[in-house]
């Protein structure tokens, strides 16, 4: 038994060797792949891996500190670069160069066998420097934005402010400042009353703005845009900013149409038989008759939509559009008189229905302004969520 397993285990054990010295060649190979192709950084870390694997490996020895020679000198032109640019944001990306450089830093100094050969630069105090210059120009930036005094540009110190918050949470006066923000620039839109223009019609379209301004606000269609209805604005004493007034023109609920056709029809059927002497069947034809009745009845709804969208400051429209909607009511019955016997198949199929009365006016004004409905919405989401 002994004399079989030793060879196997002595071939598993070259083959793990043989492995290993392959893993070994590869890193060492491709990190000299990625230093001849200036990818300095890479190279590092793949240089320094493979010292933490094979700290006498010649060629990572070799080319280790030049290749972080050439990574540092990279990322500290870009810096310079930088600093001398008219950039406001400069030190985001300054910042994003040091703490690149930081991990170079942190990657050698897990390798004893690269730390003798390469002293690399410790950035911690410049990517600290870095974040607190970023975080105090996003402040500034917002704090500017917030003297100017108009809403566009308090959205817009919004975001300042958060960005700050981001880079250094609890930045100063940072988030009450973001809030103070957040109000000034919130838009409140109050969706007029719908001019219908017809008493009997005015429950249905209080309904369709209803519901229209409750889908605005359970979308969040944008988190500064906040609708409310005309009662409700002026129970709460709102002052908006924007008005959309909406207007039915030109609608008709319940325009019939009635149309009935009458066919006769006949068939040849067999009422007896007979035979004659000789034996032979004889059969005798009647014909027989009936009529179909069918009546179709169309009931048609149909309007327009008119809305303006209006800055209450100073009066100017900001979108209008006319949206129209339709709705049609079919049903279709029919009835025969007569012998059912002359009807085909096709003819009793057709048999059958019955005489159904039209939904209520108000049913069917509901009806015709759901496609209106649906694209006003989709109007308003696309018109808000992307003001500025």
């Amino acid at each position: 038994m002994n004399t079989i397993s030793l060879p196997i285990r002595s071939a598993g054990i070259r083959g793990m060797l043989c492995l290993l010295a392959c893993i070994l060649l590869w890193g060492c190979r491709s990190g000299e792949k990625l230093y001849n192709k200036g990818k300095y950084d890479n190279a590092v870390t793949a240089f320094v891996k493979k010292l933490q694997r094979k700290p006498q490996d010649a060629t990572a020895l070799q080319l280790l500190p030049e290749a972080y020679r050439q990574a540092q000198k990279m990322h500290e032109d870009r810096v310079n670069n930088l600093l001398r640019s008219n950039n406001q944001l400069k030190w985001e990306p300054i910042r994003n160069e040091y703490r690149t450089m930081q991990r170079l830093y942190d990657a050698i100094h897990s390798s004893p066998a690269a730390l003798k050969i390469v002293t690399p630069k410790d950035y911690s105090n410049a990517i600290t420097g870095a974040l607190e210059n970023a975080a105090e120009t996003r402040y500034d930036r917002g704090t500017a934005l917030m003297q100017r005094g108009d809403k566009a540009s308090a959205r817009k110190a919004y975001d300042e402010f958060g960005a700050a918050l981001k880079l250094i949470p609890n930045y100063r006066d940072a988030q009450a400042r973001k809030d103070d923000a957040f109000q000034a620039g919130v838009v409140y839109v109050v969706v007029s009353e719908v001019d219908v223009r017809s008493p009997y019609f005015q429950f249905s379209a209080d309904q369709f703005r209803d519901y229209l301004v409750r889908s605005l606000q359970q979308r969040n269609v944008n988190r500064f845009v906040v609708f409310y209805d005309e009662r409700t604005a002026r129970n709460e004493n709102l002052r908006p900013d924007q008005y959309i007034a909406l207007r039915f023109q030109d609608f008709v609920v319940g325009q019939t149409y009635v149309d009935r056709a009458r066919r006769e029809v006949s068939k040849e059927i067999v009422t007896s038989t007979t035979k004659d002497t000789t034996g032979k069947t004889i059969n005798t034809y009647t014909t027989v008759r009936a009529t179909i009745v069918t009546t179709k009845t169309t009931v048609e709804s149909r309007g327009l939509l008119d809305y303006q969208i209006a800055d209450i400051s100073n009066g100017k429209i900001l979108r209008s559009d006319r949206i129209p909607g339709s709705y049609t009511w079919f049903n279709q019955f029919a009835t025969y008189t007569g012998d059912s016997r002359a009807l085909s198949e096709a003819d009793m199929a057709s048999i059958g229905g019955r005489d159904l009365p039209p939904p209520p006016p108000q049913e069917l004004f509901m009806e015709f302004t759901r496609p209106i409905y649906n694209q006003l919405e989709k109007d308003l989401r696309d018109y808000y969520a992307y003001i500025d």
